[in-house]
């Protein structure tokens, strides 16, 4: 199998992985925006790619300045997970250290 059909089968445990994440209601709202933004990744990646190919006849990691781009919202995308897991964690000191003062 090529890394193209992994890369393209492995979507749909992803989405089926957002399914369950959204469904459940138990993320912190900021970490599963960035999970959903890792789908832009996905989206903005694939042309890049086919356009990497066409225009410069490489794979896309060879062009810096693409490959850089699509890498952003890999990035971003990671950011926002990390910030609402942290945010979830402060919330729930504080929450801790209310009821504990009780």
């Amino acid at each position: 199998m090529n890394k193209e059909s992994l890369f393209a089968l492995s979507l749909f445990p992803y989405l089926g992985f957002l399914w369950f994440l959204t469904k459940s209601q138990q993320t912190p709202r900021l970490s599963l925006i960035g999970f959903y933004v890792l789908l832009v990744f996905v989206a903005v990646t694939i042309p890049a790619g086919i356009y990497a190919q066409q225009a410069y006849g490489t794979e896309l990691a060879n062009v810096d300045w693409l490959h850089g781009s699509a890498e952003f919202f890999l990035t971003f995308s990671n950011i926002l997970v990390v910030l609402g897991f942290r945010q979830a964690v402060v919330q729930q000191k504080k929450a801790n250290a209310a009821t504990d003062a009780k």
